[in-house]
């Protein structure tokens, strides 16, 4: 089945030549994205450690950062502060995410996104030889090449930013 979206997303990679599959990810009754995405993904053959969760946060100084990790790594507090040199750092709150993005919570991804954003790449990305990202509309997500991933992201800040997942 050939679905197709547009998005910021979609509208980037087609723009940048890179391949990518559209992973329909239902939704219940309320439209939130079901919970069991790891299986969805286990019968289309992806591993379901590759998604790559973008997080958003936001600093003492009111900037919006966003963290992209994989592997269900957890965000290392002390090493986020460190690394922005910011005193305190708290997850975003739910209606701040499109504010801030301009997506929806569940469907953000890690790319185009607005300039104002700092992204930060958990080596954990690295990782993976296929990842899926948000597609920037709710219900679907993206299948791409991670080296693909790590070319447009390449001037993100890299390095470990979480805790192993336990």
């Amino acid at each position: 089945m050939n679905i197709s979206i547009n998005s910021p997303v979609t509208a980037l990679l087609q723009h940048a030549g890179i391949a990518y599959d559209v992973i329909e990810i239902p939704l219940s009754e309320d439209r939130k994205p079901i919970r069991n995405l790891e299986e969805l993904l286990s019968q289309q053959g992806l591993d379901p450690q590759s998604v790559v969760r973008s997080v958003l946060f936001k600093t003492a100084s009111e900037k919006f950062v966003l963290l992209a990790v994989a592997g269900g790594g957890r965000a290392d507090w002390g090493v986020l502060r460190k690394h922005l040199n910011e005193r305190k750092c708290r997850m975003a709150e739910f209606d701040e995410v499109p504010q801030a993005t301009g997506y929806v919570v569940g469907a953000v991804p890690p790319l185009a996104l607005p300039e104002d954003i700092q992204v930060l790449l958990d080596a954990s990305v690295k990782d993976y030889e296929t990842v899926v990202i948000g597609s920037g509309v709710l219900g679907f997500a993206l299948a791409l090449k991670g080296a693909d991933l790590l070319r447009l992201l390449a001037d993100a800040d890299q390095g470990v930013f979480t805790s192993s997942p336990q």
